[in-house]
């Protein structure tokens, strides 16, 4: 199984310091990011979001930094809101990206979990969903390797027109990213794409049978198995109570701040304490214990890729870190 981490670049007070500044934490991003791929481990994704508490705002861009001083890694958005991006822009920022990396990026297509976006770049939230299958549609025409022909609602129609560059061997990965919905899993399975979940809640157990709809939709659209991976939130430190002391404030302030905004009560800590247990979706403590429910979530879901998302707060970088040595030294070796 592949393993590695996410990011969102997060703009958050850390401790009793404010907030790193938009350039300090992008900084930050590119050497974690080149920890990561000392490390040893397989995949790193920047998402993209434009809002305050966020520095990514254009995920390529922070890859192509990233490119320029790694080696192995892949390199991934997590993920780009194709809804409100152009196909066109989004294949040649990511080939491009692809070329940088000696073939090592990939992209996740989501609808996005905010919606800023949508006014930013003059679009209308009521055609959410008809954005994102139309734009879909239009980024896997552009992979082929042949010029395309296509109209559509949102956008001027291309004739007979080739979109340059081009990636080198093998078409552009495209995987789709989803929270839960079912039909977003229909549509990864039945367009036979790759399907990467985002568990942020309650027990990663319950995506069992959306996992079991995916593979059915494989098959109905005649397509072969394909990659399924997880994002879900964490942090590794050399104990576990030495993990809960770190990660506990940061996260519930990030998570308490984007809860005001969808309605949710603060952060608590009983509330915090059952994300983490067994059963839960937060992956946090020694690695022994973040390991054996890797392994866990890995056996329930089958799963090909399992991607940590550490900066949910903004932690200090020293910590960050070692929570990457630690990924790849000690939790990688029992989960591999």
């Amino acid at each position: 199984m592949e393993l590695g981490l996410t990011t969102f670049a997060e703009l958050y007070p850390v401790g009793d310091r404010p907030a790193p500044s938009a350039a300090e934490r992008l900084r930050e991003v590119v050497a974690e990011a080149v920890a990561t791929d000392r490390a040893g481990l397989d995949v790193y994704g920047v998402g993209e979001h434009h809002r305050k508490d966020f520095a990514a705002s254009s995920p390529a861009v922070v890859l192509a930094a990233i490119a320029a001083r790694t080696e192995k890694i892949q390199l991934t958005s997590a993920v780009s809101v194709l809804s409100s991006d152009d196909p066109v822009r989004v294949y040649q920022d990511f080939a491009t990206l692809d070329g940088l990396s000696n073939g090592r990026a990939e992209l996740m297509a989501g609808r996005g979990s905010f919606t800023e976006s949508f006014p930013l770049f003059g679009l209308d939230l009521s055609d959410y969903d008809e954005l994102f299958e139309e734009k879909l549609a239009l980024l896997l025409h552009i992979r082929e390797d042949k010029p395309v022909t296509w109209s559509g609602k949102f956008r001027a129609p291309l004739r007979e027109t080739t979109v340059y560059p081009r990636t080198d061997n093998r078409p552009l990965p495209v995987w789709i990213a989803v929270g839960g919905s079912p039909e977003s899993v229909v549509r990864a399975g039945l367009l036979g794409l790759p399907l990467a979940i985002a568990i942020i809640g309650g027990q990663p157990a319950r995506f069992k049978p959306l996992v079991d709809l995916y593979h059915r939709a494989l098959a109905e659209g005649g397509h072969e198995k394909q990659p399924v991976a997880v994002h879900a939130h964490g942090y590794i430190a050399d104990t576990d109570e030495q993990a809960v002391a770190d990660f506990y404030e940061p996260y519930a302030l990030a998570m308490s701040v984007i809860g005001r905004e969808r309605g949710w009560g603060p952060m608590t800590r009983p509330q915090f304490d059952a994300l983490r247990s067994k059963e839960g979706s937060l992956f946090v403590g020694g690695p022994d214990y973040v390991a054996e429910k890797i392994a866990d979530i890995r056996d329930t879901l089958g799963l090909d890729r399992f991607m940590l998302h550490t900066s949910v707060g903004t932690l200090p970088h020293e910590k960050v870190l070692h929570n990457i040595e630690l990924l790849g030294a000690k939790v990688a070796p029992q989960v591999g």
